[in-house]
């Protein structure tokens, strides 16, 4: 469903430790994975998505970043870069996904091939974003 809301108000980022997305990734045998664990308590976090551009990825103080998913509260998902993926509403009430060159990828709704680097990738009500080791972003709209 990629029904129209109005930019930056009515959506919410569901966060998530996702185990499926987890596993498939621990199978793909990344660099980290025999050292990345699932986190055995991760409460979902819900985010409201406010304004024109909201960033995911991780704070860093030294560097000046703080995305508005802040995802390195803890446990903190190592997997995901400082500023991993962009959601950039349109003027007719959409979003779109942009990965601006992570580490290691962004996927959307459980696909194993990450989406181009600056490719604006449509996004929308259920859509999930799947960054880091274990972290899915469920879209919801209000």
């Amino acid at each position: 469903n990629r029904s129209a809301g109005k930019p930056g108000r009515g959506w919410r980022a569901v966060i998530t430790a996702d185990r499926e997305y987890y596993d498939k990734v621990m199978a793909e045998g990344g660099p980290d994975a025999a050292v990345i664990a699932f986190p055995p308590y991760y409460p979902d976090r819900v985010v409201p998505l406010t304004g024109n551009q909201v960033r995911i990825g991780r704070r860093s103080v030294s560097r000046g970043v703080t995305p508005e998913v802040d995802l390195s509260e803890p446990p903190e998902d190592v997997g995901v870069s400082h500023i991993h993926a962009v959601l950039l509403a349109r003027p007719d009430g959409t979003w779109v996904l942009v990965d601006p060159g992570s580490t290691n990828g962004t996927t959307v709704n459980g696909s194993t091939d990450p989406i181009a680097v600056n490719a604006e990738i449509p996004v929308g009500d259920g859509d999930r974003i799947h960054v880091g080791a274990w972290t899915t972003i469920t879209l919801r709209r209000e």
